[in-house]
């Protein structure tokens, strides 16, 4: 079994973001990174501010800004207050599973940018149901969070008729290059869907939606009114406020390590008080104890690489690390199996471990994976 792996970052060609390669073996998300170099960023910034010219409000919030309390999180809202001077309205789906650093960088938002700051936090008992039948129905038990992340937002700009939303970065163009800096591309409900989502909705978790996908015994006494939160806005809901999502990324040169300095400098924000049993970097994902554990391990299971991968791919482009150095990162973490995070999540869930291998290896890609011997194998980047 072969696997092609882009020779300029470690990517895999079966990958998460889908991947292409060019003539030279390097993927997609390489070429597109490559094209910062050559934007003109300061009049990219002279295009944003224009832009948020027109949503200056002087009776309203001028924008709504999604926020985990992330390094990400915190940028943005510094290029919106410090920067473009504007109000913003702070919104958080909160999964019920911070890091107690996470939780602080959250909570101390409110009070560093002096922002109105509102949390939706589902009920505890939905979420670890939310959990296992995440994981059980498509193999991530983190799906609420995609689905809270991409949503809560959207409802709150509908309810105080704030159109204009500020994310940060667009994931899959970062890691896999699926649009490119000339498009501009803003936030659809198409893109949250079916990448976001992975094609699922609130509704398929519901006992009714288990029945119509053929899953009943997977039922968990879920109803309509459980998932509140998870409920996209009409499209004449969206369109009477005029909501729309653009990229911070877009007009800002993107560069994680340097947002990461600024935000610890000025903002007390604070990385990772413990390493990670499954990525080298401190300040990714502090806002689920299981992101960078079980989650991607997951991953991990269904296509053969993690986050240690992702991480390095990033610090390649950006010139950080060299693509020998990122296979070591990838030789080192990708395989792990997270023994701390695994037990804590198995009694958050009340599953065994022999219950959750069984569940995981239902999931692996067999482009990716085969047995030998009784034992998974798959091919590697330095095989």
């Amino acid at each position: 079994m072969h696997t092609k792996y882009c020779t300029r970052c470690v990517y895999p060609a079966i990958a998460a973001s889908a991947l292409t390669f060019d003539e030279e073996g390097v993927c997609s998300g390489c070429r597109v990174a490559m094209q910062t170099v050559d934007i003109d960023w300061d009049a990219r910034f002279k295009f944003l501010q224009g832009l948020v010219a027109e949503y200056r409000s002087e009776s309203n919030y001028d924008i709504l800004i999604p926020v985990s309390g992330g390094k990400d999180s915190y940028y943005q809202t510094h290029v919106a207050v410090r920067e473009l001077g504007l109000k913003p309205l702070l919104v958080t789906y909160h999964g019920n599973n911070y890091f107690p650093e996470g939780e602080v960088n959250l909570r101390r938002m409110r009070e560093v940018f002096d922002c109105d700051h509102l949390i939706v936090s589902p009920s505890e008992d939905v979420l670890v149901r939310m959990n296992r039948l995440g994981f059980k129905v498509q193999g991530d038990m983190n799906w609420h969070n995609h689905c809270g992340i991409f949503t809560v937002p959207i409802q709150l700009a509908v309810r105080y008729k704030v159109p204009l939303m500020l994310w940060g970065e667009h994931g899959f163009m970062d890691l896999g290059g699926m649009y490119s800096y000339k498009d501009f591309v803003e936030f659809t409900a198409k893109t949250r869907l079916e990448h976001s989502l992975r094609g699922f909705d609130w509704f398929d978790f519901t006992d009714a939606g288990l029945e119509k996908l053929g899953r009943p015994e997977l039922k968990e006494g879920l109803q309509p009114r459980d998932l509140l939160w998870a409920q996209y806005p009409s499209d004449d809901e969206i369109d009477e406020v005029g909501v729309r999502g653009i990229y911070l990324s877009n007009f800002v040169r993107w560069d994680a390590n340097e947002h990461v300095r600024l935000v610890m400098e000025q903002y007390g924000w604070e990385s990772a008080r413990q390493p990670f049993e499954r990525t080298y970097r401190l300040f990714s994902n502090l806002d689920d104890i299981h992101e960078n554990g079980v989650h991607d391990y997951l991953k991990y299971i269904k296509i053969g690489y993690g986050r240690a991968t992702d991480h390095a791919c990033k610090d390649i482009r950006a010139g950080r690390m060299t693509r020998d150095e990122g296979i070591e990162m990838v030789r080192k973490y990708d395989h792990v199996k997270p023994r701390t995070d695994l037990e804590r999540w198995l009694a958050y869930v009340g599953m065994t471990e022999p219950e959750f291998d069984e569940v995981c290896d239902g999931f692996r890609d067999p482009r990716v994976w085969r047995k030998e011997q009784g034992e998974w194998k798959k091919a590697n980047i330095w095989d």
